[in-house]
């Protein structure tokens, strides 16, 4: 289904709600705004198949635009509001956007990139213009809110995060479908593994240029389900939208769990989250600790998924499998996983190697032949380069990424068991492990930790870092463990979870006057 199914058959129902500013959008307004946005892209000469890209913060009226670009048919990129002018300039040559949209809070970058994406026809800018853009709001108000002829369902075209590198495009075939009749990518997945209905509010409190926030949001809407989306996280007034809206369904990542768990205990027991019925987390590893603490507080209503931008497979676990599999992230759906060594042959039950799957969906890496020729096994499989094993029931238990793997005296270390570790100390709030250079051992373990009150002098930190070293001791083998920890104010962390862990590595490996 789409909007205008719901639009005709609950008009005045709820389509959005955003907490922070108090913007509501019925379906009928929600569907209405699409069908201008939609009518001004084919006005401007745009057709099915090609391609406009947005960047802005979570917008009051973000989901308007993709839907006027599913309505239209185009194949629209949601980029990161944290790129660099230069990786938002590259990401817009690259899938060869006829059109841009954006916001007056991006207005600085948005000047910026003009010159360097000349091919770019048509920009829009809300909340006010500058030289070069349009105004958005005047722009679809002079369009009819009546719906394009012979409607093709357009469909994303989602950038990596860059961790490690520019960004990549993740393209498949344009099915070239029509608009009726074909649901969203995860609509069927809400139904079948975590209970959505028509009548479920579903909050997204992550960026919604994420893979997931967007699919699940633009999902959940098809359904006739109410969105609630937050502009940014903040564990209390997570916790307030639960109450005040009546969630019933969440996704979130880990790193949210961690900052609810350290809320004041009269904080946490303050607001009603009984509604709740599925709170589902993906995007990082959670650690166990971390998991049983939310289980024990929301109840066995915790899903977990393992997937990517790139829908090659997808590995699903509820709270029940979990119990009886602790710290797995679950099992294959729809797809076979195979664990293989670096001579591509299969590894045994227990045994860590890269996380191939087979029989999920295909996908290439945009204009980047050889990354995606890196990612398929000789069989065929495809990986996103992540490490894990497998038990002996085929459960996937997550190690870490192959590019974060630190080889220290010939011995392999995977920085995730120490974070997972570190980031459950009370005086802890985020953390990132990896290695650096050493001149005997190739590379020794390195801890950069952002902490709940930063020491005031030297002494302090030499204390504080004493003490999480003998933490992580205290859980883990001594060669896992950091030999050493700096602090920082904030660690480079991307609002969906992931960790810019390679910005942070190379400060270190710069400073010694190496090279990764």
């Amino acid at each position: 289904m789409h909007l205008g199914v719901h639009a005709a058959s609950h008009p005045d129902k709820l389509a959005l709600v955003v907490p922070g500013s108090g913007y509501t959008q019925t379906f009928a307004q929600l569907n209405a705004a699409a069908n201008r946005l939609s009518q001004l892209f084919r006005a401007a000469g745009l057709q099915p198949g090609d391609h406009v890209a947005l960047c802005m913060e979570n917008h009051d009226r973000y989901l308007e635009i993709l839907w006027g670009c599913q309505f239209a048919g185009l194949v629209y990129t949601a980029a990161s509001s944290r790129l660099t002018s230069k990786e938002l300039t590259y990401i817009l040559n690259d899938c060869e956007a006829k059109a841009f949209i954006t916001s007056k809070y991006k207005a600085d970058q948005a000047a910026e990139i003009i010159d360097g994406t000349p091919d770019v026809a048509m920009r829009l800018m809300l909340d006010g213009v500058i030289p070069g853009y349009e105004s958005y709001e005047d722009a679809v108000a002079q369009q009819s809110d009546a719906p394009l002829e012979n409607r093709i369902a357009g469909i994303d075209m989602l950038y990596s995060s860059g961790t490690t590198g520019l960004p990549k495009g993740v393209t498949k075939e344009f099915p070239n479908l029509p608009l009726d009749g074909t649901p969203t990518t995860v609509a069927p997945t809400l139904t079948m593994l975590f209970g959505f209905t028509s009548e479920s509010v579903y909050l997204s409190p992550a960026p919604m240029y994420h893979a997931a926030p967007l699919r699940f949001t633009m999902a959940a809407q098809s359904m006739g389900c109410t969105a609630v989306v937050m502009e940014h996280f903040d564990p209390e007034q997570y916790l307030a939208a639960v109450q005040q809206n009546k969630v019933t369904h969440s996704q979130v990542v880990p790193t949210m769990f961690v900052r609810l768990l350290k809320l004041d205990e009269n904080i946490r027991t303050k607001y009603d989250v009984s509604s709740l019925q599925a709170v589902i987390h993906a995007a990082a590893p959670c650690p166990i600790p971390v998991k049983k603490q939310m289980i024990e507080w929301f109840g066995r209503i915790i899903h977990e998924y393992y997937a990517g931008t790139e829908g090659n497979g997808f590995v699903y676990c509820n709270s029940d499998m979990w119990m009886a599999h602790e710290g797995t992230v679950g099992v294959g759906i729809g797809c076979t996983i195979h664990i293989c060594g670096d001579d591509g042959e299969e590894v045994p039950a227990y045994e860590s190697g890269t996380i191939f799957f087979e029989g999920g969906g295909t996908f290439e890496y945009h204009n980047d032949a050889e990354k995606t020729k890196s990612s398929r096994h000789p069989k065929g499989w495809s990986t996103l380069g992540d490490v894990g094993y497998l038990d002996a029931d085929s459960f996937l238990y997550l190690t870490d990424r192959k590019a974060y793997m630190i080889i220290s005296g010939g011995v392999n270390i995977y920085p995730q068991e120490a974070e997972n570790a570190l980031v459950t100390h009370p005086k802890i709030v985020d953390v990132a492990v990896f290695g650096v250079p050493n001149d005997d051992f190739g590379e020794e373990v390195k801890a950069v930790v952002q902490p709940v009150t930063m020491p005031a002098n030297a002494d302090e930190a030499k204390a504080l870092e004493k003490e999480l070293i003998a933490y992580c001791k205290s859980q883990l083998a001594d060669v896992k463990c950091p030999r050493s920890i700096d602090f920082r104010v904030e660690l480079p962390r991307h609002p969906t979870g992931k960790l810019y862990k390679r910005l942070l590595k190379d400060e270190y490996w710069k400073d010694a006057g190496r090279t990764i």
